[in-house]
């Protein structure tokens, strides 16, 4: 009997041995493939001539060889925020918050129930409040987002960020946020870089999240800001009160002007995605030394949105990517980034 257990308790240990090879190859296949991710910075960005920019462009400015060298205290990196750092369709995220406020508008002031563009959007009627023009939309504006204190603003404004969902992936606005984006955040800081959000929204609404979604504190947040006033509480508290009165907008040539008002240096890398960013990607292109200016395409329907109206894509109102800014990008070396070519994820919960 012993004779005959023999060959199958050798087969049994030879088996055993196997098996474990078998594991510890998976265990050190699995493990490997974590680090090769961890040696690429950027690995949510395919191989390709515009994930070389960047690096390339990272490489000669760090390297003190270089004569492209920039300084530390001179690496400054801007970024547009809707449609560059995150979704920005079907609407403007923050356009969304102030029409969530309009009934709290009204229940302050019950006359407004029956003036316009109010009632239009009490009615919960979508597509009557998507034709409503610009003028009324900026009377929402700025019923939602004056008239109140700093702190009462900010509590409003995160209250919605933690509560509200997209209506398309279900989750918060504040994990619309483009993977690819956030890895070159992070490239860039490792290397030297500060890093700002130059956006057309609201200067105050982006701050309330903008270090905890994108590692940016609130003083390197630019954007469309309206005045305040100082005064007193009851108590005599000081407090400032968000006036009616526009102090930058911060769109278009705007967004240079406002570079220049609040950072003071001129960019060596800027980061857009419609015409509105036309202006900051000229002007960072136009210093000396290597200067680097990238416009997101967003051409990935299935993963995100496709609009243009460029490269014959579908028009949009939110985002305009016209052929006239694709050709000057063409033009003069600025990078156009393909979502669709240039991305291998878009978002981190999405594969």
């Amino acid at each position: 009997m012993t004779h005959r257990a023999m060959p199958q308790t050798r087969v049994g240990r030879f088996g055993l041995i196997a098996a474990l090879v078998a594991i510890a190859l998976f265990i050190a296949c699995s493990a490997a493939a974590p680090a090769r991710a961890a040696d690429d910075p950027l690995s949510s960005w395919n191989d390709g001539p515009t994930k070389q920019a960047i690096l390339d462009f990272v490489a000669t400015t760090t390297d003190e060889a270089s004569p492209n060298f920039v300084p530390p205290a001179e690496r400054v990196v801007t970024f547009d925020q809707d449609g560059t750092l995150w979704v920005e369709k079907p609407m403007y995220s923050q356009v969304v918050y102030c029409l969530s406020r309009v009934p709290d508008v009204v229940k302050a002031k019950p006359e407004l129930a029956d003036v316009e563009p109010f009632k239009t959007v009490l009615s919960g009627d979508r597509a009557a409040v998507a034709t409503l023009p610009q003028a009324d939309l900026i009377k929402i504006l700025t019923a939602t987002l004056t008239g109140m204190s700093v702190e009462e603003f900010q509590a409003a404004a995160q209250k919605w960020l933690d509560s509200a969902k997209d209506a398309r992936w279900h989750r918060p606005y504040t994990e619309l946020t483009y993977l690819p984006m956030h890895e070159l955040l992070e490239y860039f800081r490792a290397n030297g870089f500060q890093t700002y959000i130059v956006t057309g929204g609201g200067q105050d609404f982006v701050r309330v999240y903008a270090d905890r979604v994108y590692g940016i504190p609130p003083e390197q947040v630019v954007g469309s800001a309206a005045g305040t006033k100082y005064g007193y509480d009851k108590q005599g508290k000081p407090f400032l009160t968000k006036e009616p009165r526009l102090l930058l907008n911060d769109n278009d040539a705007g967004k240079p002007e406002g570079i220049h008002l609040m950072i003071g240096r001129r960019p060596h890398a800027s980061f857009g995605n419609s015409t509105g960013d036309r202006q900051m990607l000229e002007y960072t292109k136009a210093g000396d030394g290597a200067r680097l200016s990238m416009l997101l395409l967003h051409d990935d329907a299935e993963r995100e949105y496709a609009y243009g109206p460029a490269q014959g894509l579908p028009d949009s109102k939110v985002g305009t990517f016209t052929q006239a800014l694709y050709d000057e990008a063409q033009s003069k070396g600025w990078i156009v980034i393909s979502m669709k070519r240039d991305w291998n994820r878009v978002f981190s919960f999405a594969e």
